[in-house]
């Protein structure tokens, strides 16, 4: 009977009361508290320097999902099928909940306490590349996805609805490229690199936790090198789509993240630049590019449809929001 890699907690010299599913893992309560268990994919020396990162979090009074070792003192352990597993310290609580605003400020303030921490000597492998060059790979991408559906003709009502609009999205993914080039982003990267700042990388609701003595941060997996407000842009981005592009929420979320960790001038700006490009809709349509484009799931088409519908407030919300620095 597959065990799901419970049969590894034994060369850590823990045992397990009882363990249910969660996001492919496994939540197990022990005699050594609440732990989870993952399937292990990656870089051992990557998971190396994302633990040492969490073990200084950890001393600096965040909490966060460091791992275990096990009794030879590596972090990773095989079961008797050769497959890799990790223990981490796992979270009492509940996720964030993004119904909810106080959850949503809990969550940004717990974002800029990390920021604060948040800096290593760098590593060139996990530097992310260039804001440059990702908008030019995706407009690039857009255009080569808006001539593949002409050629074969547009069926599906996703098609339909990416030809009908694509030319006003990309025109904004220009706009972003000529704004993104014209700023201090190259100077703004440079210092955060200097710095040796730290993303978390995939920070969203799903990835903070609410426990009676305070928050905890989850999934550091995706950590890069970069300019940390990137962070910040990605969680208010999917929070916002789910607030019609509520300028007010954003207003509040941005200072709640300034009182701990200060945004600045340049930060500011390149936060406006970062939501003047259209990524959801780069995003559905590089989906439906690299998979099977004869069944077109209903669900990203609504997605798209949705996007379209709202590009009108979305178009306008860099500049209401951004186009005054108020610190």
């Amino acid at each position: 009977m597959y065990d799901y890699g419970l049969s590894t907690l034994t060369q850590y010299g823990i045992t397990a009361q009882s363990a249910s599913r969660t996001r492919g893992a496994l939540v197990c309560r022990t005699d050594q508290g609440l732990l989870i268990l993952k399937q292990f994919h990656g870089s051992e020396k990557k998971l190396q320097f994302q633990q040492e990162l969490l073990q200084k979090l950890a001393k600096e009074g965040c909490q966060v999902d460091t791992f275990l070792e096990n009794q030879t003192g590596s972090l990773i352990t095989k079961d008797k099928d050769n497959i890799p597993y990790t223990i981490q310290n796992w979270f009492e609580g509940r996720e964030c909940d993004t119904k909810s605003r106080e959850d949503i400020f809990r969550s940004v303030q717990m974002l800029a306490k990390l920021h604060k921490s948040m800096k290593m000597p760098v590593e060139e492998a996990y530097v992310e590349r260039s804001l440059e060059e990702e908008y030019q790979k995706h407009n690039c991408e857009i255009r080569k996805i808006r001539k593949f559906i002409r050629k074969k003709g547009a069926s599906a009502l996703f098609e339909k609805e990416f030809l009908g609009s694509v030319q006003w999205f990309l025109e904004k993914g220009e706009k972003a490229l000529n704004l993104l080039q014209q700023s201090d982003y190259a100077a703004l990267r440079e210092e955060a690199l200097k710095e040796g700042c730290v993303c978390h990388g995939e920070y969203n609701q799903h990835n903070v936790f609410f426990r009676r003595d305070g928050t905890a941060a989850a999934n550091f997996g995706h950590f890069c090198f970069d300019i940390q407000i990137s962070d910040l842009y990605c969680f208010m981005r999917k929070i916002l789509e789910k607030y019609s592009w509520d300028v007010i929420l954003a207003r509040q979320m941005l200072e709640k993240y300034h009182q701990i960790h200060p945004i600045s001038r340049a930060q500011w700006q390149n936060l406006m630049i970062r939501f003047t490009y259209p990524e959801k809709y780069w995003k559905l349509a590089n989906y439906y590019f690299s998979h099977n484009k004869a069944w077109i799931s209903g669900k990203n088409t609504e997605k798209l449809t949705k996007v379209i519908a709202q590009k009108e407030i979305w178009g306008d919300f860099p500049e209401k929001c951004f186009g005054k620095y108020p610190f």
